[in-house]
């Protein structure tokens, strides 16, 4: 891969053999032992995701896909030191989303750190038909204006009708395919060409869709 990765480029994650997998959680010792069979029950119960194999044992079929590869130096006693700095986003494309990064010597690492922290972050998406044009009442959109922040980048999604698509930068459209998000109006501040704060921003207005009861929730 060359240093400068295209925005939106699928990688294939090395995912280890959950048969292999030893827990060290109570949560993942749960999920092990087929007590917790999805991962709706793990958020339903607000419980903490610790391990990167809780998310690959609950959803097997997550796309990785790569936002930014870029180099970061420090200096040290023994002089400069260079390393990756990669982010990436990974989803299920249907209603669960993470955002990560990491930072090794060596691309691959710093792409399994990366991976690693997505699913650590990874959350559900609550998805609607919030647009006041569409009464289709598919989870097509967001259900209502969510805001996020990362740094000085600022991200309002807003509820789209069906067949708007994805108005939004090159990053957030990733995200949000991530998160099976198909038609959104967007608005954008503060510096978007700082990658991961592009990124995060757009993960976090999407995490706020779970901030605010709906009268759906009543009626369940």
């Amino acid at each position: 891969m060359s240093e400068e990765a295209q925005q939106g480029t699928s990688v294939t994650a090395t995912v280890p053999a959950v048969e292999e997998w030893v827990p060290k959680t109570k949560v993942g010792k749960l999920v092990k032992e087929g007590k917790i069979a999805s991962i709706d029950e793990v958020f339903k119960r607000n419980l903490p995701i610790l391990e990167p194999e809780i998310v690959d044992a609950l959803l097997p079929n997550l796309q990785v896909e790569v936002l930014d590869v870029t180099h970061v130096q420090k200096m040290s006693d023994a002089g400069r030191i260079t390393r990756y700095r990669v982010t990436v986003a990974v989803g299920n494309s249907d209603g669960y989303v993470g955002v990560g990064k990491g930072k090794a010597r060596q691309m691959r690492d710093a792409l399994d750190k990366a991976i690693r922290d997505a699913k650590l972050n990874i959350t559900p998406v609550r998805r609607g038909c919030g647009s006041w044009e569409c009464t289709c009442g598919e989870p097509h959109s967001v259900p209502f204006t969510v805001e996020g922040k990362s740094g000085s980048v600022k991200v309002i999604l807003k509820p789209a009708p069906k067949g708007t698509g994805l108005v939004a930068g090159d990053v957030a459209k990733v995200i949000l395919s991530l998160a099976g998000i198909r038609d959104v109006w967007s608005q954008t501040y503060g510096e978007t060409r700082t990658t991961y704060n592009f990124a995060r921003a757009t993960y976090m207005a999407l995490r706020n869709t779970y901030r605010v009861v709906t009268y759906q929730d009543w009626l369940r």
